[in-house]
């Protein structure tokens, strides 16, 4: 094995609170000083995610608003308040960091019907407050492809929806797509909630904040197309074609919606063929993954390990299996639950996962391990990789060529 790193672009230092300031001026004239603001928070793991929440709260009671937290993220946290609550206070957003109250409730109210007839939930503390604000990242959608993505418009639909939105959502996407059906009841969320706007956050290769751009209400509906197309080009993706056996570090709603994100593992939540011939198979082509471990932001929700082939018996008995098989049922997606085989040390898995592959000779196993499928910027790959990549790969090794190492358990160091 050696170390690599992605020669991504370099990045240029961003003053969040700068940004913000300068942004925050289109919401100005919809702030009425007095009004009670919830600002509306997901679950998913973005960096800097407490710095730009307070930063918004500060710009909010700067406008003479009395702002509160509710929590945007669907069934997450076994669909109760206090898991909820545990998720967000995972990424430093508490009621004593951010100095508001968190209103954690998952009450609902139907607002409407989307054009297609899908009845459209809003939380019923957001509903009474006097404006709602939303922050979230926008990137490449983990379940489907197109001028959509995740971001505002999904937070309306599913996060202000708690569960009974999403639920709601799912069901009518399984007939109707993704797309079009998030679109036409964030449509009829936008008439029925008073939703002031939202912050849009890209982040870069390396995990960090790129941009933030402000969207006002009456911009949300076709404001996010253009920020997927910017965040797909920044998205980092794993360089080669054909993989082996991908060794995954960890796994989390933190990192993706999906636990790993498939746009970098290419496959999809519904489950995946395990064949070990490519057949036309769409690039990224990775025969095995064998995942590791939990993120501890993830609280136990291991969502996305059906993706995995093999995994560790650490890792399944840190599951949290109502917390995990509540979000995949909602997202009517059971595949992506299932267990795999899983074995008590890395060194067994790797050993058996490899020789699963029929590959002739072990040492020519083209071989990736990953921290995670958030943070490409350095990743660690077996010699046969390195002796293959394309001309003009964008790759430096920063390692000398070493054996796969493992700890006293036979777990990988």
């Amino acid at each position: 094995m050696l170390r690599v790193r992605q020669d991504f672009p370099s990045t240029v230092p961003f003053n969040i609170r700068a940004a913000l300031g300068i942004e925050f001026a289109r919401l100005s004239s919809s702030i009425i000083p007095g009004a009670r603001i919830a600002v509306g928070v997901g679950s998913r793991g973005i960096t800097n995610l407490g710095v730009i929440v307070r930063s918004v709260l500060d710009l909010l009671r700067a406008a003479g608003a009395n702002p509160f937290i509710i929590p945007a993220m669907g069934s997450h946290g076994g669909a109760t308040p206090d898991g909820q609550r545990d998720i967000l206070a995972g990424y430093g957003v508490t009621e004593e960091a951010m100095l508001v109250p968190i209103l954690a409730s998952l009450e609902v109210r139907q607002i409407g019907e989307s054009e297609d007839g899908v009845p459209v939930f809003c939380s019923t503390e957001a509903l009474a407050a006097d404006g709602i604000v939303l922050i979230n990242r926008v990137k490449p959608h983990t379940d489907f492809e197109g001028t959509l993505g995740s971001g505002l418009l999904k937070m309306c639909v599913i996060g202000l929806g708690k569960r009974a939105g999403a639920t709601a959502m799912h069901i009518a996407a399984s007939h109707l797509g993704y797309e079009r059906v998030i679109r036409n009841m964030a449509k009829a969320l936008l008439q029925g909630a008073p939703v002031l706007g939202g912050v849009a956050i890209l982040e870069n290769q390396f995990h960090e904040t790129a941009r933030l751009v402000v969207l006002r209400r009456d911009e949300m509906e076709t404001g996010e197309d253009s920020l997927l197309v910017e965040s797909r080009a920044l998205m980092p993706l794993l360089p080669f074609e054909d993989i082996d056996l991908l060794i995954v570090d960890r796994l989390g709603k933190n990192i993706s919606g999906a636990g790993m994100d498939p746009n970098v593992i290419g496959r999809g939540v519904q489950g995946y063929i395990g064949a070990l011939t490519r057949n036309g198979h769409s690039a990224p082509f990775i025969r095995r993954i064998f995942v590791r471990d939990l993120t501890p932001e993830t609280h136990g929700n291991s969502i996305g390990i059906g993706l995995a082939d093999v995994t560790t018996t650490r890792l399944v008995r840190a599951m949290d299996h109502r917390t995990t098989y509540i979000n995949a049922l909602t997202a009517l997606t059971p595949q992506s639950a299932k267990i795999p085989i899983y074995f008590d040390t890395d060194r067994e898995a790797i050993a058996l996962t490899l020789a699963s592959l029929a590959i002739a000779d072990i040492r020519a196993a083209r071989v990736v391990r990953i921290t995670d499928t958030l943070n490409l910027s350095e990743i660690v790959i077996s010699e046969p990789l390195w002796i293959e990549r394309e001309s003009g790969a964008r790759l430096t090794a920063v390692s000398k060529v070493f054996e796969m190492e493992f700890d006293a358990d036979d777990n990988l160091i």
